[in-house]
């Protein structure tokens, strides 16, 4: 039914709001008057009654929903029910109101995580969104009930992170899947559990360790636990929840994953000759390599992140034939999983990292980069959509190829000694390299968190064991000082 209630006091405006109290003024002096007609299209119908001389009165857009409406209300009358002053109801109607405020919904994990990553999609990015099925999935394991014929825990971690994908709310799981969702939806504690010690400690459990039993990451716990907070915000804001069950919860000590290690940066001998190698990877006519060496230069000179450089567009590069160019960084090109983004594809389309969106970054770069931009372009041209790096098809460049690449590169490179070491096992190392090399080269910390995309905070915080490792550099500096 809808309409609109309104009090109003003979002879006094209408449209004032009642001060609310912790106990209704009742009252049995009621009148309703018959409906009448009132100058609106959307609801024409009025009916007015009066409780202890303050006038009500509700619209309706048929005059059978007001007539039913007068018929309610002269029914309570005749009981001779009493009605609220404050409200205008009668008080079986103001009771069931209020008894309907207080039922609070016990949601299961199962239907709650679907519910909040649904209401977290339209906002987030693909990388975010698989972090929160990652977070709802790790406390679903801790969450599961007892009942025979459970899943696995892998089971059950594949059938949350199904569940929670909105386009999926609707769908039948995948075969494997499907007796794993029945069980889930039939056993998944509920909300409040939460409040059992028991349940959380396993939860904390769940946060900080992998399914081996393994100790997760520190990044990955973080991450993990930032998502279950979240949740637990949105079940206190719904209504579910009084309080927040993660204040219970002692964090794990972690020490940051984002500190580098100083054993992973190459020196500029090496960084020229893994550049080297790379183009070497791959046979002769497909060009496998050598449409990569550009690409990680831009890491090894720009300290650009893998995802940038995906995104990098010619419009982008300012490449002078001598000196020093700039690029212009604009936008990510995250891999995500294609039921995460919005497009269906594996790629994320994002603005600059921890940026707002539209956010530029200029980023000066060296020669040596600028000519390997300026021999890329002249010999592969750019993809449909003016991006300088692509595949052979001129599709996205997806992280497992260059990632081949770059493993193939660093055993031509490196002798077996260092293929084995950490040495710049992953291409963002040579990213690592870059900002070390800028912060050794004298440029003020804010400047090379300008240049990175990164706060000074985290550069100081993750760098400062690469400075500190400069020992010939440092004992140098003392013998000067004491004349040795």
């Amino acid at each position: 039914m809808n309409h609109s209630t309104t009090g109003e006091t003979p002879g006094t405006c209408r449209g004032g709001h009642p001060e609310k109290r912790d106990e209704p003024t009742l009252s049995t002096d009621v009148r309703v008057w018959k409906v009448s007609r009132i100058s609106s299209k959307r609801a024409p119908h009025q009916l007015r009654w009066v409780v202890a001389g303050k006038v009500w009165h509700a619209t309706f857009p048929t005059v059978a929903l007001a007539e039913s409406r007068r018929s309610e209300l002269w029914q309570a009358m005749r009981r001779g029910e009493a009605f609220d002053v404050d409200t205008g109801l009668p008080e079986s109607e103001l009771r069931a109101a209020e008894a309907k405020r207080n039922i609070r919904l016990d949601l299961s994990w199962w239907d709650f995580s679907r519910e909040y990553t649904a209401a977290r999609w339209r906002t987030t990015a693909a990388k975010t969104r698989e972090g929160i099925a990652d977070s709802m999935a790790t406390v679903a394991l801790a969450m599961m009930g007892a009942a025979a014929k459970a899943p696995s825990l892998e089971e059950v971690r594949l059938a949350v992170r199904w569940n929670v994908v909105p386009a999926h709310k609707n769908a039948e799981p995948p075969p494997e899947l499907r007796a794993a969702c029945a069980w889930l939806s039939a056993h998944s504690l509920p909300l409040s559990a939460l409040s059992d010690p028991k349940v959380l400690r396993d939860i904390q459990y769940r946060l900080a360790f992998k399914l081996d039993d393994m100790p997760a990451a520190g990044e990955t716990y973080k991450r993990r636990r930032r998502g279950f907070n979240t949740a637990m915000e949105y079940a206190i804001e719904a209504g579910y929840l009084d309080e927040n069950p993660i204040a219970k919860l002692k964090r794990t000590a972690y020490k940051s994953d984002g500190v580098v290690d100083p054993r992973v940066l190459v020196n500029p001998a090496q960084g020229a000759q893994l550049l080297t190698a790379v183009s070497y990877v791959g046979s002769v006519h497909r060009n496998r390599g050598r449409r990569l060496v550009a690409f990680f230069g831009c890491q090894l000179y720009a300290a650009m992140r893998p995802a940038e450089a995906v995104g990098l567009r010619k419009s982008d590069c300012y490449l002078p034939e001598k000196g020093w160019g700039t690029l212009t960084l604009r936008e990510t090109r995250p891999v995500s999983g294609k039921k995460w983004t919005d497009t269906g594809k594996r790629h994320d389309k994002r603005g600059l990292k921890a940026r707002e969106a539209k956010t530029e970054r200029p980023v000066p770069i060296p020669p040596v980069l600028v000519a390997l931009l300026r021999e890329h372009i002249a010999e592969f041209g750019t993809a449909a959509d003016g991006r300088v790096f692509a595949n052979e098809r001129g599709g996205l460049l997806g992280s497992s190829s260059y990632w081949r690449a770059w493993q193939e590169a660093r055993g031509l490179a490196l002798p077996p000694d260092k293929v084995a070491s950490p040495l710049a096992r992953r291409p963002y190392d040579l990213r690592s390299t870059c900002i070390t090399n800028w912060l050794r080269a004298g440029l003020p910390v804010a400047e090379v968190a300008r240049r990175a995309g990164n706060s000074p905070e985290v550069i100081h915080r993750n760098y400062a064991g690469c400075l500190d490792d400069s020992e010939e550099d440092n004992n140098r500096r003392i013998e000067e000082v004491m004349g040795w």
